[in-house]
């Protein structure tokens, strides 16, 4: 079983919508708002990447494209899906599971995810912090371009732990702080390439950045020990 047990979920439009003890779907606030979710491809695209990261968006196409191309036929969690643009990276023989708390964004991944054919892949509004999901059941986590929007670091750590297998591996592309332009603003929190480390090893993760220069972004990945005690 994926979700909990004790959770109660309503499906709709092939979205999983997690309902509270009174039977009412539980909502979030986006923080570009769903009215824009049309234009989210768009503003990464042309301002998010070359304005705020000073990056290049075809270079980190390349570089995830790369360095996902060795997961086969694994269990996968993406945190923050967004429009689904990890359906252009992933190979098709993954079980893809996918969680954001923008509507209009998912539906836009359910919509991508099935134009590249993937035959297993469901989306969740979930936030973050609070996965509705089995303890020890992911392969792979990935977070592309969101771990600044996450809210609490260590509870965010501590929440996927508790969803990743022993030797599961998370993924992450992020801005840090000594990267960017101090001119420019990136919103949310930003934690430096130190910070994170710390933060991951708390928790018995093997912390591993990318040698990968792409503007402000930091590349890298983080495992879970086979023997790690929950």
């Amino acid at each position: 079983m994926k979700t909990k047990e004790t959770l109660k979920v309503f499906q709709r439009d092939g979205i999983n919508f997690v309902l509270d003890n009174q039977g009412r779907i539980k909502k979030f606030k986006p923080w570009l708002g769903d009215l824009f979710a049309f234009a989210y491809d768009s503003i990464m695209q042309k301002s998010i990447f070359p304005k705020k990261f000073k990056g290049n968006n075809s270079k980190h196409f390349e570089l995830l494209k790369k360095e996902y191309e060795t997961i086969q036929n694994k269990n996968i969690l993406e945190i923050a899906t967004g429009s689904g643009f990890s359906s252009e990276l992933l190979n098709v023989n993954n079980s893809y599971t996918g969680i954001d708390i923008s509507v209009g964004l998912l539906k836009q991944a359910v919509r991508k995810f099935k134009a590249h054919q993937f035959i297993n892949a469901e989306f969740f509004v979930s936030p973050a912090n609070d996965l509705p999901f089995s303890n020890q059941i992911f392969d792979i986590v990935i977070c592309d371009l969101s771990l600044n929007f996450l809210g609490d670091l260590d509870s965010f750590i501590k929440e996927i732990k508790r969803v990743m297998k022993p030797s599961s591996v998370f993924y992450c592309s992020v801005p840090i702080p000594e990267k960017k332009n101090p001119k420019v603003v990136i919103h949310g929190n930003l934690y430096s390439e130190s910070e994170l480390k710390t933060h991951f090893e708390k928790f018995n993760f093997i912390f591993n950045p990318r040698p990968i220069e792409n503007g402000a972004l930091l590349y890298f990945n983080a495992s879970l020990l086979a023997n790690d005690k929950k």
